[in-house]
């Protein structure tokens, strides 16, 4: 048994502060004297990449965050926590960075397919599922970012001005229901809140998380977010990462000897670094899990569990196998699946099922066509050919041919030792004609096919930076003439200068012979026309979200809302499968049979997709989220910082709450989303501790609801919502099945932030419901 106190004794300040920064970019150092091996973290949230990205070394890709959100169950998020704690161990990775809780307060935010909810009762109850699911493998969280990252423009110097109420009842819940179930880390924010950079925000990383809420883990800064030796020793941060422009090491031990910082403020950050390495098994192995969980089972389930099924005119959905001769799949993203989101939530799945190859193995024996019909994407998407890639004398196979990692490279080569890569395949083309390739990365390449050098060059500038170089990718096309059936063989080498091969993000890109994009639309048109049914696959690029930047506008990318006009004009059963992480824009929805959101839905997503609309499983989702109808009726939209300030002065009306307010309708709204059974809702009985639901499944049918608790003030009081979410709790039955549900409601539900923690007594209105817009069984409380 460790004794942490003994340990602080045996060290001296050099070896306490080494413990305080990263040694690299994922890990914190060892001391072997005192058994203490090296703190290894990893991004999440949806996979553990582990220290590299390495595609040698795949990682199981869940569904997005919004997705698990929209199964709205702790207990799903908890089993996908479980699978990622195995992953972890599997990986040798002591900390996982994630779940993000940051809310979603403007859907522009260019990263929300990373966060659970508009909602911070949901992202907290979700949150609070993943992180004990994770932690039950001895694997840390660091549940983030600690707090108004809620956008990406300016997020390095923005600062974030946050009324004290709206603070406590909105932003900081979610991480404050964390701390109370016991999680071991939070990351802390770049942006500042209220006049403090939140590296450096004592008041609420000291005052108020450590001293008030009482949290014992550490926090650790998001990647160079420290940039203050003293401000942030002395402002509650614990780990600042990674080395790479670290402010601490010599420049804190020369503080601590001058004054400015006092030993036993290092002392308890230390002491918090060796309580979470006990915990995650850094000084002692942790004993071994007996169970074995399946990847591809739990993100099958997690998948179908997210659809939300928004809308199903004349019952469309479920397709009855059957019945159809002649399937029409049509969209670029139906083929080449979107199931992840970029930026640091990005991971090298060992497979994925694209929509098409979902749809083409589920109906043997029925005709599955496919057509491109529009394609929103900026860039080519990387050529399906197996390809060798050889770099530093390490050789491992890709398909399709991308690659991409960061941190420790791929067969544990030094980074020092690389100058460049090579990938190499032989491409047999289907159809004869005019192929486009393209060459994406950094650093300086040169393309060959069938012997000729067709590019050599630089993409970017040679001073561009590393944020430039992965969020803002630039790509280089050439077309050359191509014979059916004639194998080419295809080079791509790529000159790194050594040290930088850290970071690596390569793409050869490719596009075979195909129509204009009228033809597009015309070709996938003709197809829908002569099919029982069409299944349209539309959403949103990488460039449209992604860690770094935000959206500027909700609508699709490219001629995608074009297409789906006109497919559905073409064939009245027209579904519509949105493959987003967040709310689109939706014109057409009026004009569809059915439409049903499946946000980044992780490498089984396709498989998912096939089974909710053939019926074989029911789309579980309900909207973590509100998804409007017009930009202009968001009541929070704008992003832009103004002289470098972003006020959140609607305070509390976020979401939900602002949509309330402002009177106008959303196209759907938030805890919306169709099943395949109805059900009735019987009665509600409440007393101050919960609400008795009673329903009955009146379909015919199996399924599942999510009962949803909302509270409201008997008389409407402007400065509260006119109701906002309780709890909420899953329920399966039968056909005719009758089942009863308790739903608690905590003292916090009545309660508002006045200088503390105040209920507020008086009469409230207590619905079980549907959705935030579809009561159906009320009563009244009395609360004193």
């Amino acid at each position: 048994m460790i004794e942490i106190e003994d340990v602080i004794k045996r060290l001296d300040l050099e070896e306490k502060v080494s413990l305080l920064a990263g040694q690299d970019f994922w890990s914190l150092p060892a001391i072997e004297r005192i058994g203490l091996r090296s703190l290894v973290m990893s991004d999440g949230p949806i996979g553990v990449r582990g220290t590299g990205w390495a595609p040698d070394d795949p990682s199981i890709a869940l569904p997005s965050p919004t997705a698990l959100a929209a199964a709205w169950d702790p207990e799903l998020a908890e089993t996908a926590g479980r699978l990622l704690g195995q992953e972890a161990r599997r990986k040798g990775v002591h900390v996982l960075l994630g779940p993000t809780v940051n809310l979603q307060r403007t859907p522009l935010g260019g990263r929300h397919f990373e966060c659970y909810s508009e909602d911070p009762l949901l992202s907290g109850e979700v949150a609070v599922g993943f992180v004990r699911g994770v932690q039950a493998y001895g694997v840390g969280t660091t549940v983030k970012h600690l707090v108004g990252n809620d956008f990406e423009t300016d997020r390095m110097e923005v600062e974030v001005r946050i009324d004290e109420r709206t603070l406590r009842e909105i932003y900081l819940a979610p991480f404050e229901r964390v701390v109370e179930a016991g999680g071991w880390g939070l990351m802390s924010a770049y942006n500042g809140v209220n006049g403090s950079p939140m590296a450096s925000n004592g008041r609420l990383q000291d005052e108020i998380l450590k001293g008030e809420w009482g949290f014992d883990g550490v926090v650790v800064s998001d990647w160079r977010a420290a940039r203050s030796t003293v401000g942030a020793a002395l402002g509650g941060l614990d780990i600042a990462m990674p080395k790479l422009e670290n402010p601490w090491g010599a420049a804190l031990v020369s503080a601590v000897r001058s004054g400015e910082v006092p030993e036993d403020v290092i002392d308890d950050k230390v002491r918090r670094v060796l309580r979470l390495a006990v915990r995650v098994g850094a000084f002692d192995d942790l004993p071994e899990i007996s169970e074995t969980l399946d990847g591809d089972r739990i993100a099958h389930e997690v998948a179908t569990r997210s659809f939300v099924l928004a809308r199903n005119e004349n019952f469309t959905l479920p397709l009855e196998a059957t019945g159809l001769t002649r399937v029409a799949v049509i969209g670029a993203l139906a083929m080449d699946a979107r199931v992840l989101g970029g930026g640091s939530a990005q991971v090298s799945p060992p497979h994925t099922v694209s929509p098409l190859e979902g749809l083409v193995r589920a109906l043997p024996g029925v005709d599955v066509e496919y057509a491109v019909g529009a394609d929103p994407r900026p860039f080519l998407p990387a050529l399906h050919s197996p390809t060798r890639v050889l770099v530093g004398g390490h050789s491992f196979g890709v398909d399709p041919a991308a690659v991409r990692w960061i941190g420790s490279l791929p067969g544990g080569l030094d980074p020092a030792q690389v100058d460049g890569l090579r990938l190499e395949t032989t491409y047999v083309p289907d159809r004869s004609g005019v192929h486009t390739f393209a060459v994406s990365g950094f650093g300086t390449f040169k393309l060959s096919i069938n012997g000729e050098s067709r590019y050599e060059g630089s993409l970017h500038p040679a001073d561009a930076g590393r944020a430039e170089l992965l969020l803002l990718p630039r790509e280089q096309r050439v077309s050359v003439e191509l014979t059916a059936g004639v194998p080419v063989p295809v080079v791509l080498e790529q000159t790194i200068a050594r040290g930088t091969a850290h970071t690596v993000a390569t793409t050869l890109g490719h596009r075979p012979p195909s129509p204009d994009e009228d033809g597009l639309i015309e070709e996938a048109v003709r197809l829908a026309a002569g099919s029982d049914v069409a299944v349209v696959v539309v959403g949103t690029t990488e460039q449209v979200e992604s860690e770094g930047f935000d959206r500027t506008s909700l609508a699709l990318p490219g001629r995608q809302d074009e297409l789906v006009s006109r497919v559905a004009a073409a064939n009245p059963r027209t579904v519509v499968v949105v493959n987003a992480g967040s709310p689109v824009l939706m014109p057409w929805t009026d004009e569809v049979a059915a439409v049903l959101l499946t946000w980044f839905p992780g490498q089984e997503g396709g498989a998912a997709l096939a089974d909710v609309l053939l019926g074989v499983a029911e789309p579980g989702g309900r909207l973590p989220t509100t998804w409007p109808r017009a930009e202009a009726d968001c009541p929070v939209l704008a992003i832009e910082p103004r002289d470098g300030v972003v006020a959140y002065d609607e305070g509390v009306f976020v979401g939900y709450r602002g949509w309330l307010r402002s009177g106008k309708d959303p196209l759907y709204a938030f805890g919306h989303g169709l099943g395949y059974t109805t059900w009735r809702y019987d009665e509600i009985a409440v007393n101050a501790s919960e609400a008795v639901v009673t329903l009955t499944n009146a379909g015919a049918r199996s399924g599942r609801e999510v009962v949803q608790v909302y509270v409201a003030p008997a008389v409407p009081d402007e400065t509260r919502p006119l109701r906002w979410l309780a709890g909420f709790e899953n329920v399966d039955a039968h056909p005719g099945e009758t089942v009863t549900v308790r739903i608690p409601l905590p003292p916090r539900t009545f309660q508002v932030w006045d200088d503390g923690w105040r209920t507020v007594p008086g009469g409230y209105t207590v619905t079980a419901a549907h959705a935030v817009d579809d009561p159906r069984v009320s009563a009244e409380l009395t609360v004193s």
